[in-house]
């Protein structure tokens, strides 16, 4: 595996926003398919569905509910057209190395769960690149010995 994304890589993908021009140019330089796993694509559904429901709180926060199930029907095609994989993750291993990122940079770094979660993933998956445009991430990834081109 030559990259792993976190959920803001996907969101700049599939909603416009500054980051989106680097996203789609890194994506379109992949020698292959983006590989993804279940808990990668879980976030970032729901993450979308919250900013729906954001939106409909209050329509200065989120995503409008049109914008939102574009972005997810727009994941789907990608799916199915296999410019995105999900790839099997052994996620026992993937815990194990969560906790050590956890025990060494947590109190340190502030990291959250789900960042962990996705170093650990790329980490254990073979990833040479982490693709993030989560500054605090960035810090994680790299300290890790993970290349972030972004």
């Amino acid at each position: 595996m030559r990259a792993y994304p976190d959920t803001s890589f996907l969101c700049a993908l599939y909603r416009l926003q500054t980051n989106s021009p680097e996203a789609a140019a890194c994506f379109a330089a992949l020698p292959g398919p983006l590989e993804v796993t279940t808990l990668l694509l879980y976030e970032f559904r729901q993450a979308v569905r919250f900013q729906i429901r954001l939106h409909r709180s209050d329509p200065t926060k989120g995503y409008a509910k049109a914008e939102g199930t574009k972005m997810l029907a727009n994941l789907k095609v990608d799916l199915v057209s296999g410019d995105l994989i999900t790839v099997p993750a052994p996620w026992p291993e993937i815990h194990l190395a969560a906790e050590r990122l956890s025990e060494l940079h947590t109190e340190s770094g502030g990291h959250r769960s789900m960042d962990i979660l996705h170093v650990a993933t790329a980490i254990e998956l073979g990833a040479r690149e982490f693709l993030t445009f989560d500054c605090n991430q960035k810090k994680l990834a790299k300290a890790e010995g993970l290349v972030v081109p972004l």
